[in-house]
């Protein structure tokens, strides 16, 4: 993975050079739209895209500068959209508690709740140390103390660290683009089945990411999943 130098980092956050996607969520038994993730997207000098993953990774150095850009992203992401439209967003754990405050204090919950309960739903990203599992229950816990529905993103990549505990407090489960990837896979679906059943049974509901293909919307309904989402169908991009 390429790595942003302090330099280029500090400028991209200096001159707000980011923006927001918004991909659409639709409901696979209707067609309609349910609800758009908020997706980072940032620019270099020249107007390129970097990639975000490679823009939050350098970030994770600094939490300090990771909590503002978090948080002006956020502001971003939420602003744009009409009040009735319920949106997901990520929320990284280690922004979240970076900036010190008590839960009640949190400007991150200060700002979903200023959006409203019913139009926000966090989602935590699964994470391949105990730690982030850690706090990202600890997180958890707090939004659903308050009311606010969360998701999980990112289940079954291969990265990720499936933590039990943050899976049966969640409302929401994002299957990664990998199941697409693997479809193929006999056991590797076995397990994708299994945890399709445990939500439906749990009474939760279940989103395939990646979708970009009508094939892949034939084998999304040939699982059981309630919603898909993915570059199938057209996203709103609103930039900086």
């Amino acid at each position: 993975m390429d790595v942003l130098s302090p330099q280029v980092l500090l400028e991209l956050v200096e001159s707000k050079r980011f923006g927001v996607e918004y991909q659409p969520i639709i409901e696979l038994k209707t067609g309609d739209l349910f609800a758009y993730e908020a997706l980072s997207r940032f620019r270099s000098v020249n107007g390129a895209f970097i990639r975000p993953d490679h823009v939050y990774a350098a970030l994770h150095d600094n939490p300090l500068l990771l909590f503002q850009v978090e948080l002006a992203q956020k502001k971003i992401q939420l602003d744009r959209l009409a009040c009735s439209e319920k949106i997901f967003v990520n929320l990284d754990q280690d922004a979240f508690y970076a900036c010190g405050q008590t839960a009640q204090e949190n400007p991150f919950i200060d700002l979903i709740l200023s959006a409203g309960r019913d139009k926000v739903v966090v989602e935590l990203i699964e994470n391949s140390e105990m730690s982030d599992a850690l706090m990202s229950l600890s997180m958890i816990e707090v939004f659903n103390g308050l009311g606010i529905r969360t998701a999980l993103d990112d289940l079954c990549n291969p990265k990720s660290m499936l933590s039990v505990a943050v899976l049966q407090l969640v409302e929401w489960i994002k299957l990664d683009k990998c199941v697409l990837e693997n479809r193929g896979d006999a056991h590797f679906m076995i397990f994708v089945s299994k945890i399709i059943d445990f939500a439906h049974a749990t009474g939760k509901q279940v989103i395939l990411e990646g979708v970009e293909l009508a094939e892949d919307l034939v084998f999304a309904r040939s699982i059981g999943v309630d919603f898909v989402q993915g570059f199938y169908y057209r996203s709103l991009f609103l930039s900086y």
